[in-house]
């Protein structure tokens, strides 16, 4: 049957870069393209629930993060649990960070940290002050990763073109 999706499909939510989008079990939210970039996943193991956000940066003014809230690591964990709150899913919470690899790192000048570190070291802080445990992490590196994040168990399956398919 053409056009009719089987029932036991899975629905399958991509999130760009510098956005995020929260799901409720049987859901994958995925973001491809990371870079430098940072995925944040967070789960919600008890609902079965997820939120992804594909930061860009470490961190900006206020109204800057105000305005994009998943462009940035400082403010994409609050908007994150935000998009939780609004869906009535409580914690506890549990996170996984994908990305922030230093793909042109040769190019920097030698005291120079690389995007890629400050995005994650920023998400890793941004947890920390939201009380997440982060509980896997695929981070560094120089190549890219892509993200299929399953929301409801919280694993995410991440493909790259240097390496073999991995979970975490």
């Amino acid at each position: 049957m053409t056009g009719v999706a089987p029932s036991d499909a899975r629905l399958e939510i991509a999130v760009p870069i510098a956005a995020a989008a929260m799901a409720q079990s049987p859901a994958t939210l995925v973001t491809v393209g990371l870079g430098s970039c940072v995925a944040i996943a967070i789960h919600a193991p008890e609902a079965q629930a997820g939120a992804l956000a594909h930061i860009l940066l470490p961190a900006a003014s206020p109204a800057d993060e105000a305005v994009h809230p998943a462009r940035f690591a400082r403010s994409a964990v609050p908007h994150l649990l935000s998009l939780f709150a609004r869906s009535g899913v409580t914690g506890p919470f549990e996170a996984r960070l994908v990305g922030g690899a230093s793909m042109f790192e040769e190019m920097l000048p030698a005291s120079t940290i690389a995007l890629g570190v400050r995005n994650v070291a920023a998400a890793r802080a941004a947890c920390d002050e939201a009380g997440i445990p982060i509980v896997a992490e695929a981070t560094g590196g120089r190549f890219g990763r892509s993200v299929w994040f399953d929301v409801t168990d919280g694993q995410i399956l991440i493909r790259s073109v240097a390496h073999d398919d991995c979970t975490i």
